[in-house]
């Protein structure tokens, strides 16, 4: 685990919240706006700007933002920015890993350097 990864304290509280789960399951099918999750998970609008804050401050979530066609405005949505959390029991010790979906401007980036 990096330094700037969450401690495994902070991962199991996230993980224990129902509505965090149903925002992390939602948004791995689409991104969605927090207007959508709000329809999506039995929570009201507050309770998901909270977990979505939350879930970014631990990396869990990235924020992007979409053209809206019908407005012309732009709208934020939230997609998971994790692809695995193993718990590992060893040695008298739990340890945790997190495996990180890779960014479109990450995988871009090697791309070009790779040329």
């Amino acid at each position: 685990m990096s330094e700037d990864e969450p401690d495994i304290e902070t991962v199991a509280g996230l993980l224990e919240d129902q509505t965090v789960r149903e925002i992390l399951t939602e948004t791995s099918r689409e991104p969605m706006s927090a207007h959508t999750l709000k329809d999506h998970c039995d929570a009201s609008g507050p309770t998901i700007y909270r977990r979505l804050e939350r879930l970014r401050d631990a990396d869990f979530v990235v924020e992007q933002t979409r053209p809206d066609p019908d407005g012309g405005h732009h709208r934020q949505v939230y997609a998971p920015n994790l692809d695995r959390i193993t718990i590992d029991l060893g040695d008298g010790n739990l340890s945790i890993q997190i495996t990180r979906r890779e960014r479109i401007v990450d995988r871009f980036t090697r791309l070009i350097e790779e040329m």
